[in-house]
């Protein structure tokens, strides 16, 4: 009806890290960048921003390389894990359509993904917001796990997404999300890169902004390092350019043990050194196997003796085995074997090596006896990062989804609720 040769759809994933936006069919998104935007009152510098003139604040997507003056960084997340500032949504939406991918919106139906536990609500929000600005003949609201189980070939399985804000494990039985079984905890990729700058600060190691400096060749391969005072930035957009930096610290350095971590074990292991952008060099020992140990014994926190706002208070901080094993047990038993020998690894945060050998390992000793583990998990970095999107771009184009889209009529006729019955 909508997809085919004629017109391809447009498949939408905004992440919590990263938003991915590309064609239905294609193997990788077009375009990926940072979901995280910048927002002032207005009334500021003119400068070009996303979205319409209704809004009270100006919002800058995908532009968080130019450091603005009062510009706050926000993303479109509430702390609930669900979408909730709209400005922020419709700029990134703006953004990815018509700059990014440059489409007639009417022109092409929508699959956007969204977040498991997403609340009828958003959701309702979501669909409006999209046909009433955008005008799509049709569009479909996916759920990520759903997604990253087609993405690897699987109706039914047991998805384990280590994602920016949180790691989500999610039985999927026949491409229905089993809501019941969904478990969730905040140690995701962002609250270890959090770990990691926290640790840093308390060894009194600076993480200087790249706009923080100005550094200058004096020959011999040696610069002069200046700093550079910008009273006016943000704190959270300091904060924001700090952590793109420990990312990439994480990524090179940190990695997993290849059986449980025990404090004493790495004491003199050889440390690696890492150059900071401004040039300090620092160097990191037994902590870039401890930190990412977090996913499978988060009491380690306690040693670290570090203050991570998303970590603290009343959370009760579970490791990636207990997730599964309370989402396992919170299925139906008769799916339970299969759940056990198609568990599906992905999200940007399950990218440390040895990943999947630890996740077998750890799940291994809790499997009933008469069940065999396998973990799936890509090799390839770009698919198991974008999982979620690629499963949208397999959904979208199959020949049999055709009819499932919700088409521009039906929402004139039945209003934007009509999604929950559409789309379970």
């Amino acid at each position: 009806m909508y997809g085919g040769d004629e017109v391809s759809a447009v498949v939408l994933d905004l992440g919590t890290h990263s938003v991915k936006a590309g064609y239905a069919g294609q193997d990788t998104p077009q375009h990926v960048f940072t979901s995280s935007v910048g927002a002032r009152a207005k009334g500021g510098d003119v400068d070009m921003t996303e979205g319409g003139s209704q809004s009270s604040r100006d919002i800058f997507v995908d532009s968080m390389g130019i450091r603005r003056d009062e510009v706050d960084v926000t993303s479109p997340y509430g702390e609930n894990g669900m979408l909730e500032d709209w400005e922020a949504v419709e700029g990134i939406w703006e953004h990815a359509l018509k700059k990014c991918l440059t489409i007639q919106t009417d022109e092409h139906p929508v699959l956007m993904s969204e977040p498991v536990h997403n609340s009828d609500g958003v959701r309702s929000k979501m669909v409006e917001l999209m046909f009433e600005k955008y005008a799509p003949p049709a569009l479909f609201l996916a759920k990520n796990p759903v997604l990253s189980s087609f993405a690897v070939g699987k109706a039914s399985s047991l998805v384990i997404d280590i994602g920016g804000r949180n790691t989500t494990v999610t039985a999927v039985h026949e491409g229905y999300a089993l809501q019941k079984s969904v478990t969730r905890s905040p140690l995701g990729g962002e609250a270890l890169t959090d770990v990691i700058l926290a640790r840093l600060e308390k060894q009194k190691v600076e993480v200087r902004p790249r706009y923080a400096f100005t550094k200058k060749e004096k020959g011999d391969g040696e610069f002069t390092v200046k700093a550079v005072n910008h009273p006016k930035t943000s704190a959270s957009y300091s904060l924001f350019k700090r952590r793109e930096i420990v990312e990439d610290l994480k990524a090179t350095v940190y990695q997993l043990n290849d059986h449980f971590f025990r404090g004493d074990e790495h004491k003199n292991v050889a440390g690696i050194t890492y150059e900071l952008p401004d040039g300090n060099t620092i160097e990191v020992g037994a902590e870039r196997f401890q930190i990412p140990e977090l996913l499978f014994q988060p009491d380690i926190l306690k040693d670290l003796d570090v203050n991570v706002p998303s970590l603290s208070g009343d959370v009760k901080l579970k490791s990636i085995q207990e997730l599964v094993l309370e989402c396992i047990n919170n299925s139906d038993v008769d799916v339970r074997k299969d759940l056990w020998g198609n568990l599906v690894l992905c999200g940007g945060g399950s990218m440390f090596t040895n990943m999947r050998e630890r996740l077998d390992g750890a799940l291994f000793d809790h499997a009933p006896q008469n069940v065999k583990t396998k973990v799936v998990a890509s090799m390839n970095s770009v698919e198991r990062r974008f999982s979620t999107w690629i499963g949208g771009s397999i959904l979208a184009s199959l020949g049999s989804f055709q009819q499932l889209w919700m088409s521009k009529q039906e929402y004139e006729e039945h209003g934007a609720n009509l999604v929950l019955r559409k789309c379970p």
